[in-house]
């Protein structure tokens, strides 16, 4: 039967009722989450991923060192990051998750070295020279499809992108 309960020795958080509590916190009223009803339309890819031009877009709060910081309620901004970055130069900051693996480990939001990897190896064609990343946990919907989504997308194309690479956190 479904949903099965968790195994007793999994520590499960309950990320709804966190994002809840946390949106609450901040003097927002009752989250809503998003629906779309319509599927997005998937395009199959022309060419093998070995020739294609990648795109990241990370939402875990990671900036460079010597950009600012995000802030928290309903920032909209966005910031580039050079995909030739050195990992100890990733910052993160973000209201809606604990960032102790993040600041450890910036790759678990912003998986940059196994996409170098994936380059080198040839498995993946190349990057374009900037990802893109902002602090996802953005209340207004409205906000993030008439502001933020517009800005991302008419970079991605400013970059010749193939194909992006979403990761949510």
């Amino acid at each position: 039967m479904f949903p099965r309960p968790a195994p007793a020795e999994l520590d499960v958080v309950d990320y709804i009722a966190q994002t809840r509590a946390t949106y609450n916190s901040l003097g927002y009223g009752e989250y809503r989450w998003a629906a779309n009803p319509d599927p997005p339309a998937l395009v199959p890819m022309a060419f093998p991923m070995a020739q294609a031009r990648l795109a990241l877009i990370a939402s875990g709060g990671i900036y460079r060192s010597g950009q600012v910081a995000f802030t928290h309620k309903d920032d909209v901004s966005y910031r580039r990051v050079e995909t030739s970055i050195a990992v100890t130069d990733l910052r993160v900051t973000h209201f809606a998750y604990d960032q102790t693996d993040a600041r450890r480990d910036p790759n678990v939001v912003f998986p940059i070295e196994p996409l170098r990897f994936m380059v080198e190896s040839g498995e993946l064609g190349s990057l374009t020279p900037h990802a893109l990343t902002f602090m996802g946990g953005i209340y207004s919907q409205r906000r993030l499809r008439s502001e933020l989504i517009p800005r991302l997308v008419g970079e991605v194309q400013q970059m010749a992108a193939d194909v992006v690479l979403l990761v949510p956190v």
